[in-house]
């Protein structure tokens, strides 16, 4: 491991440095078309295409319509995979390409993936059969179509990685954990290279029910368009989505010696849990500035030095609340532009963070801050200053991205520009 100061940060640990992209989401499977569909700040909400929604209460949601699983796996393997693992696979693939000649070790190169229910599809789909057909009918694959470390399983097998093969399944916080511990491997000198991000196609009859249930979806089926608006004073809850994306991470010395294309630097890790609540987030947003301020730490920065925060911004009326209230804690009253991409993305569930993290380092590449669509009104006490309308220039320095997850788990991620070496 080098010991040049600038290859390394204040704690003499290797920088990692994201040289690779790739998703697969509402806004586009491809990184130019997701991100001009996210500066647009036009939702892709609509009704649910890929089951009837007829009988449910919630008919609409954000789906990945121009996914086509058999230009990656082949027709024999795409079968055998859930739709979660088929969207990772595939959204890492591209990262893999985009990153080009890695000339890395295998032993060295890692995956860590985040989930939140893993292949659910499967599950939906063979339960009838087991019930209707009997246990002779059940499919053999059922098994490792279903487990929720299907996707990090096959990304390994695809790109021949044999180092840490890890899956996080911490609800929404999954994607940015992944990426965060993804950057502790590159840390520690465990791993040369990782493959990083969530996936997520929990876009199921069932699930939509139950989440419909809780009360946690926008019911707005005359206007699906408009279901997502986070912060404003008018949301009603979320609005369900699918989608992956991944990072390839490496570390800053072994990206410059191979002369890759950097886009960016995850400076800063934070996690934490709330410890509160099973759905419901703490009181005052307290875990969450927590983990913002660990994010901060960990990155030896303060909080005046942020320029950009994406937000988790789900569009329920509780995360908003919280959420805004944490910021104003770490931030002050007056907070730094503040984005959720949420609103045109509806909620990715654990792929969101990995999402919104490829969101944050297109917004630092282009010095833009996407707007938050259906944004109109802040909502009473939340004094943040939500970008809405037009995406706004600004100045690229170091951003925020927060994942705060069901069952109290927050997570938060510091990315910063290229470094300048």
């Amino acid at each position: 491991m080098t010991t040049d100061p600038k290859l390394l940060d204040h704690r003499g640990r290797p920088r990692a440095v994201v040289t690779g992209i790739g998703v697969k989401t509402p806004a586009g499977c491809d990184v130019d078309t997701f991100w001009s569909t996210v500066v647009s700040g036009k939702s892709t909400a609509k009704r649910t295409q890929l089951f009837d929604p007829s009988e449910l209460p919630v008919q609409f949601g954000c789906e990945v319509l121009d996914f086509d699983p058999v230009a990656y796996l082949g027709p024999k393997e795409s079968r055998r995979l859930d739709r979660f693992a088929q969207l990772g696979v595939a959204a890492a693939a591209d990262a893999f390409d985009d990153a080009g000649d890695l000339g890395a070790d295998p032993a060295r190169c890692a995956v860590v993936t985040g989930t939140g229910v893993g292949g659910i599809h499967t599950l939906e789909e063979q339960q009838p059969i087991f019930l209707e057909k009997g246990a002779l009918r059940v499919s053999p694959f059922y098994v490792p179509m279903m487990m929720a470390n299907a996707a990090a399983g096959h990304i390994s097998m695809r790109f021949g990685f044999t180092g840490p093969n890890v899956n996080i399944t911490t609800a929404c916080a999954a994607g940015s954990n992944a990426i965060g511990e993804g950057l502790r491997l590159i840390r520690d000198d465990t791993s040369d290279v990782v493959m990083a991000g969530g996936c997520e196609a929990g876009m199921t009859a069932m699930t939509v029910a139950a989440f419909a249930r809780m009360g946690a979806l926008s019911t707005r089926n005359e206007a699906p368009e408009l279901a997502s608006r986070p912060f404003d004073i008018d949301r009603d809850g979320f609005v369900i989505g699918e989608g992956a994306a991944f990072f390839v991470l490496e570390s800053l010395e072994r990206a410059l010696a191979r002369g890759a294309h950097i886009y960016g630097e995850v400076a800063g890790y934070g996690r934490n849990a709330d410890a509160h609540h099973i759905t419901a987030p703490a009181p005052g947003g307290v875990g969450a500035a927590a983990c913002m301020q660990l994010a901060l730490d960990d990155a030896r920065i303060d909080a005046a030095q942020v320029v950009h925060i994406n937000a988790h911004g789900t569009s329920t009326p509780l995360n908003d609340a919280g959420e805004a209230e944490a910021i104003a804690k770490v931030f002050g009253e007056q907070s730094p532009p503040v984005t959720s991409t949420k609103g045109v993305t509806g909620h990715l569930i654990a792929a969101a963070g990995a999402v919104e993290a490829v969101a944050t380092v297109l917004a630092l590449r282009d010095g833009l801050v996407p707007p938050t669509a259906n944004h109109e009104r802040n909502d009473d006490g939340c004094n943040l200053d939500i970008v809405q309308g037009e995406p706004r220039p600004f100045a690229p320095g170091p951003v925020v991205s927060n994942s705060f997850g069901f069952g109290g788990h927050n997570a938060s991620l510091v990315l910063s520009p290229p470094p300048a070496v």
